[in-house]
């Protein structure tokens, strides 16, 4: 069902990728349709995320990565996150918490 790929099979694919026909996979098929329109489908397994069906130009992207790159790129996005959601706090008038006083309620 699953066709793993390599550096010689498939040249300029990473090694790490694998490929799946949907041919008699309709809902896989429908997760990867939704996946085209910009959803994450998330497969699970025992109540726990295990892997994630994704827009190809993300997959794209992260595919030449290293592992350390991956993990440096899923900082940069929670730091931006957490940046988006103080300035839509601060939009909307709520206080400023001053650094100093920050880390004293957090013992640093």
């Amino acid at each position: 069902m699953a066709r793993r790929c390599d550096a010689k099979s498939a040249p300029g694919y990473p090694a790490h990728m694998s490929e799946i026909q949907l041919d008699n996979l309709p809902e896989v098929a429908d997760a990867a349709q939704e996946a085209a329109n910009g959803h994450f489908v998330y497969l699970i397994g025992h109540g726990e995320r295990l892997a994630a069906i994704v827009p190809a130009e993300f997959a794209r992207v992260l595919e030449n990565l290293t592992p350390d790159q991956v993990n440096e790129l899923i900082e940069e996005l929670a730091d931006s996150a957490d940046v988006r959601k103080a300035r839509v706090a601060r939009a909307n008038g709520e206080p400023v918490i001053p650094w100093e006083q920050a880390k004293a309620e957090a013992d640093l």
